[in-house]
């Protein structure tokens, strides 16, 4: 373990705990420590904040403010956020979160994807919640067909849906799991990975460090996941216990650098769907 006088200080900006589940093993098992780093988090995660704006939500604020060097997101967040940024960012690797983002109902009358036609599905504008669900459904339905509103972070359009405010929400853990709980179903599931964006004043070495700690945490949640479930559930505040955490909406590997080819095709399909001006290249967006 590195003396403490000289770790490098590196601060993140705090997503949903399903994501950041590696940096908190990171952190509580001296991995960080390990490889010269002092990482801590810029605030406590705000699972409420809901605005429509990106750039007006907790992640983005803390890093376009500079009290922050990095945070997570999806892969087309990842992108959008870095070409809008007024301080500057890339994405510099994939994260080792694969999770799902299911689309979950409590209406008997949707119970495939060709039901959700000319229905509102509730999503976190620009986050995985969107993407993931124009995704899922362009082969299935016709893109007009395909309805999206905003409904805020996971809590709240989860409590939106509870409250038949709106009928189809995409989410995922440990909303999926409380949801199954709680009686209502699966209509689609979509796995993806998402991006850490990283600022380009933090020096390659430390960014290079953070992704071999972050890994190492990641090849002892897939060892153990059981371990590290309590870590998920605390988000719902006592309506789930670790134990009723399903094991299959999210898994941890390894990162990875998102490639020049990866990123063609889905800058490409952003383009498609009016997501981005399709003004950068793959050299302005990633590390």
């Amino acid at each position: 373990m590195s003396d403490a006088s000289s770790l490098y200080t590196f601060t993140i900006s705090p997503n949903g705990p399903v994501f950041d589940l590696p940096l908190y093993v990171a952190r509580d098992e001296g991995l960080f420590e390990k490889h010269g780093l002092k990482v801590e988090f810029a605030k406590a995660f705000d699972p409420l904040n809901t605005s429509k704006d990106p750039f007006q939500r907790q992640k983005e604020v803390l890093y376009e403010s500079g009290k922050a060097s990095a945070y997570n997101l999806c892969e087309w967040a990842g992108l959008d956020r870095s070409e809008k940024s007024g301080r500057g960012s890339r994405v510099f690797s994939l994260r080792p979160a694969v999770a799902a983002q299911a689309l979950v109902t409590f209406d008997e009358d949707i119970q495939e994807p060709r039901d959700l036609e000319g229905v509102a599905i509730g999503i976190n504008e620009l986050t995985g919640s969107h993407y993931t669900t124009l995704q899922l459904l362009e082969g299935t339905i016709p893109r007009e067909g395909i309805i999206l509103e905003h409904a805020g972070s996971p809590h709240v359009r989860y409590d939106a849906l509870k409250r038949g405010e709106i009928k189809v929400i995409a989410i995922m853990e440990p909303f999926i799991s409380l949801a199954l709980k709680e009686g209502a179903h699966i209509v689609a599931v979509n796995y993806y990975r998402g991006s850490e964006v990283i600022s380009p004043e933090v020096p390659e070495q430390y960014r290079e460090a953070y992704v071999a700690a972050v890994n190492e945490a990641a090849d002892r949640i897939k060892a153990n996941f059981d371990k590290y479930k309590h870590h998920i559930v605390k988000q719902v505040e006592g309506k789930l216990k670790p134990e009723e955490l399903f094991s299959h909406f999210v898994h941890y590997t390894r990162s990875k650098p998102l490639d020049e080819k990866r990123f063609d095709y889905t800058y490409e399909w952003m383009k498609t769907w009016n997501l981005t001006p399709g003004i950068s290249n793959y050299h302005a967006l990633v590390a």
